[in-house]
């Protein structure tokens, strides 16, 4: 066994692992960086890059066919399934280079591929090394989460990990899930030519606001999603060659191919988190407000703490982590500010609370403010006029936004900005948008909070009116 010790041990490769890793060794501490499977982790390889790829081919294949509103002769696509993979793959490639090995190594990191377990509270065991480190990072993700429903383990399925190794276009394509991941999938593949199931136990995007979620379903069902909620599903099986899942109920829905899209689990089976006093949560690793673990040496960052699964999140902790564990400044993470966003056409972004959970934690004081985007001239000239922006607020702040439409994980930022300050919708109303866009809608929703202050106050309109009598 070669014995290594060194000042802050990363274990994943992933977007927070990559982030702590380039930032703590630029920094100057020494960083050693553990990854057994792909650098880059889900994001890259599995999840953000590659579906949002595909996305990108089948928005092409649609507008070939719905053009004609342009005065363009609308086309029948002549999808090549495989190709589309191929630009997925060419996408992935294009940016391994920022997460390669090589590019770490550059950076003075020491990285060993494989993977790692705790062999004591301060020990680390990765293949034929032990490594003690003044500080260690968990950043090992999460992986696709496989319920146990019967005869599941009998037929060939799919995950995100193993989709974009398609090369064949799916006959018809079942879905287990209508989450994010599932109903993203599901209109890919149906604008890139292939029937689509999708089976819910729940509702579809059950967390998010029920009005945006209509508009999302109505438009997949619209282009041939078939979207089936509160629907179990009770038994995998195969019949001559045939997939068919078959609900609680005991409705058949039969197809090519099986997606399952049902959850994702933090991986923390390999790390033998019990020799180093780290406990569990029922969704990951427990950690306090400063991302440490029940071990005080022990971070935990990204999806492994069992919180909000986003890259940006991984992103997020990293920051939190190197000030903490390199300058020891007290440092805490929280949520308020951190959006989500549904790559769906039209797409979803969610920061701070939706209207119901604002209604339920703050009854009558909160103020609902909307702005729809078929009165955004930019959206009208685009016939993109499907949306709209509902902010809440409370004395005058917004405490959450939900947008639903053309771009909506663009315009979303501008809310965490919002929220992560404080900001007043005052502050707000004093942005310039440049017209016409899209973002204009954020303005004329902090617009639309100040209307009836002032044109349908009457206090303001007999001062005016008073000062227009002295006004020479």
């Amino acid at each position: 066994m070669q014995r290594i010790k060194t000042d802050l041990l990363v274990i994943g490769a992933g977007s927070g692992g990559l982030s702590v890793a380039a930032g703590a060794s630029q920094m100057g501490a020494d960083v050693v960086l553990l990854e057994g499977h792909e650098m880059g982790g889900d994001c890259l390889n599995f999840g953000c890059v590659p579906s949002k790829a595909l996305i990108a081919s089948a928005k092409a294949a649609h507008g070939q066919a719905h053009a004609a509103v342009f005065g363009v002769a609308n086309q029948s696509p002549q999808v090549d399934y495989g190709a589309a993979m191929r630009h997925v793959r060419e996408v992935i490639d294009r940016i391994a280079p920022v997460d390669s090995q090589e590019r770490f190594e550059g950076l003075g990191v020491r990285v060993i591929r494989e993977y790692g377990r705790f062999i004591s509270k301060t020990e680390v065991q990765a293949g034929d090394h032990v490594i003690t480190a003044r500080r260690i990072v968990l950043a090992t993700g999460s992986s696709p989460l496989v319920p146990p429903i019967p005869g599941l383990d009998k037929v060939p399925y799919l995950t995100n990990e193993t989709l974009f190794d398609l090369r064949e276009k799916p006959g018809h394509l079942l879905i287990i899930g209508a989450g994010p991941i599932g109903l993203e999938m599901a209109q890919a593949h149906v604008r890139l030519g292939c029937p689509v199931t999708v089976i819910e136990a729940d509702r579809a995007l059950a967390r998010e606001d029920p009005e945006a979620v209509a508009l999302i379903l109505d438009q997949l069902r619209g282009e041939g999603v078939e979207i089936v909620e509160q629907t179990m599903a009770a038994q995998v099986r195969d019949n001559g060659g045939a997939i068919e899942v078959v609900s609680a109920e005991g409705r058949i829905f039969a197809g090519t191919h099986l997606l399952v899209a049902a959850g994702r689990k933090a991986n923390t089976d390999r790390l033998n988190l019990e020799a180093a006093g780290i406990e569990t949560t029922g969704s990951g690793i427990r950690t306090d407000a400063g991302l440490r673990t029940t071990n005080r040496r022990v971070y935990a960052i990204g999806d492994v703490a069992g919180g909000m699964q986003f890259t940006h999140v991984a992103g997020y902790h990293a920051g939190i982590v190197i000030r903490s564990a390199l300058f020891g400044f007290p440092s805490k993470s929280t949520s308020v500010h951190i959006p989500r966003s549904i790559y769906t056409d039209p797409e979803l972004a969610q920061v701070g609370v939706t209207e119901a959970e604002a209604r339920d934690r703050h009854g009558d004081r909160v103020e609902i403010v909307r702005f729809d985007y078929h009165h955004n001239d930019r959206a009208i000239a685009e016939r993109r006029t499907e949306g709209f922006i509902k902010v809440m607020v409370i004395r005058g702040r917004p405490i959450g936004a939900t947008i639903v439409g053309h771009q909506a994980g663009e315009h979303v930022g501008l809310w965490s900005l919002a929220l992560a300050n404080n900001l007043k919708m005052s502050q707000i109303a004093a942005m310039v948008s440049p017209y016409p866009t899209y973002g204009e809608v954020n303005k004329r929703a902090a617009g639309a909070y100040f209307s009836p202050r002032l044109f349908e106050n009457q206090t303001v309109k007999r001062v005016v009116r008073l000062v227009q009598r002295w006004l020479p």
